[in-house]
């Protein structure tokens, strides 16, 4: 049995494991690039250009799956719940989300299990932000 010296065991995030900050900039790109023409969540977008929404998710998805912090260095803790609370995220709402992502995770080409591992987290996340009774 061969040992692994103290100190010396490697380990790999899920961010690296998927391709790091390219691959979460593509997902979320493809993500908003639905979200621009979408008339339930363009709504819920108050900026003219789509650009400063789209860099803050994709910070936030590349901490959160083991990247860089600067998601929380630039804005505190993600507190998301508190962050949507603002708008109305409905069922209708959360359907809409999920369609546009799950053209994004598709988009990846991920293997099997990055992509499920992705993808129930979208769906636990679009759960969890609803606050609004159907």
């Amino acid at each position: 049995m061969t040992q692994i010296p103290h100190g010396k065991l490697e380990t790999t995030t899920f961010y690296e494991q998927v391709g790091g900050e390219e691959t979460f900039r593509r997902l979320v790109r493809r993500f908003y690039e639905g979200v621009a023409g979408d008339p339930v969540l363009r709504p819920m977008y108050p900026e003219e250009d789509l650009g400063p929404a789209e860099d803050r998710f994709a910070l936030f998805l590349m901490q959160y799956w083991g990247g860089p912090r600067t998601y929380s260095e630039n804005r505190g803790h993600p507190r998301l719940r508190m962050r949507h609370n603002p708008f109305r995220v409905d069922r209708e709402a959360h359907d809409a989300w999920l369609r546009h992502m799950r053209d994004a995770v598709d988009s990846l080409d991920l293997s099997p299990h990055h992509e499920k591992q992705l993808w129930d987290y979208m769906v636990y996340a679009a759960a969890s932000m609803i606050n609004t009774p159907d």
